[in-house]
């Protein structure tokens, strides 16, 4: 997600972006409606830093008593389980997949301080701790695990089924590499110049919080109403985060922002590096086709060992992906892992 570029020396801190935040009394909202056809169970599980995680684990109303394949959910990246991910559950649980979609460390329900931040280790490790979580379930078999990885969180679903083996199949649709954005800005156009003169501006910044005892925030990623001369992705991402389709009052692409120096790890380390290593366990990216996103998808399976796979879909865009049922491939993602969680 485009929120997490690198901080520009012409933008100002703003603290007023913690209004409406009250992270233990919004009142439960979705942006979809919950099937008939499934339950949904809010969960909690403590990844390896001993942050607490909450999800919603969705599980079929037909299951029977075998236990079942699963897939572990998240993203987009700056969004809560509430939105997309949650979507993307609910329709794999309703195939017959028990599923979590999960709010990941720092944001949304989840535990960690201070709020706003993410991390290449640490948001990878909340997939793996997620595969903890549904491991150790009677109604799961351990062996049959999956990840599906939404925009920024495509990134770090790959790069924990690098690290993580008992990952069998990872998907990502409308993927971003968080490392990449942040340190080499859209298609590689930060100069070496520009880097540096933002890394010095966040070295400068963590005196600031330091004396303030507090990461201050920076702008709202979005604006608050489309003017017209936003770029189109701008205009895309608003159609989904601030309007009726996507708000959620907990997602920070729709009411809040990340803070100042939130780039900084993402800057330095590569979240990718060892995509080979996936091999010879399968991987299938999925993309829009008008998507200002689809290079990372490309360049990731370029990448990546046999078995892979890159689905292109026609006409979409990239938040087509986050909750567009008519273009969102389904289909092909139930193949994909009835296939490879055998």
């Amino acid at each position: 997600m485009f929120l997490g570029q690198s901080y520009s020396q012409n933008q100002k801190t703003n603290n007023q972006n913690s209004e409406n935040m009250n992270y233990t009394e919004q009142k439960e909202h979705y942006t979809f409606d919950l099937s008939d056809k499934v339950t949904r169970q809010k969960v909690t599980f403590k990844n390896r830093y001993g942050i607490t995680l909450t999800g919603d684990l969705y599980i079929p109303k037909n299951k029977g008593n075998d236990a079942l394949p699963t897939l572990a959910i998240s993203g987009p990246f700056g969004a809560v389980k509430e939105q997309s991910s949650g979507l993307y559950a609910q329709n794999m649980a309703e195939r017959g997949f028990i599923t979590l979609a999960f709010d990941p460390s720092y944001t949304g329900e989840s535990g960690g301080e201070p709020r706003h931040i993410a991390s290449p280790d640490i948001n990878t490790e909340d997939f793996s701790a997620a595969v903890d979580y549904l491991g150790i379930q009677a109604s799961v078999d351990r062996n049959k695990i999956g990840i599906i990885g939404i925009c920024g969180f495509g990134g770090f679903a790959l790069n924990a089924t690098a690290v993580d083996k008992r990952i069998k199949a990872v998907a990502t649709t409308s993927m971003y590499d968080m490392s990449r954005v942040n340190a080499n800005g859209y298609f590689d156009t930060t100069t070496l110049e520009q880097r540096t003169q933002t890394l010095e501006q966040l070295s400068l910044q963590r005196w600031v919080d330091a004396e303030n005892r507090t990461p201050d925030l920076a702008p709202k990623g979005l604006p608050d109403k489309i003017e017209g001369n936003e770029p189109q992705f701008v205009k895309e991402y608003f159609d989904y985060y601030k309007t009726e389709r996507g708000f959620h009052p907990r997602s920070i692409n729709s009411n809040g922002s990340w803070t100042v120096t939130n780039v900084l790890s993402f800057m330095n380390m590569p979240i990718l590096t060892y995509i080979k290593e996936i091999s010879p366990r399968p991987v299938l990216l999925i993309a829009g086709e008008n998507a200002h996103s689809r290079y990372f998808s490309e360049d990731a399976y370029k990448a990546a060992c046999d078995p892979k796979e890159l689905m292109i879909i026609p006409q979409a865009v990239h938040v087509d992906l986050y909750d567009r049922l008519d273009i969102i491939p389904f289909d092909k993602l139930e193949s994909f892992f009835r296939e490879h969680l055998r």
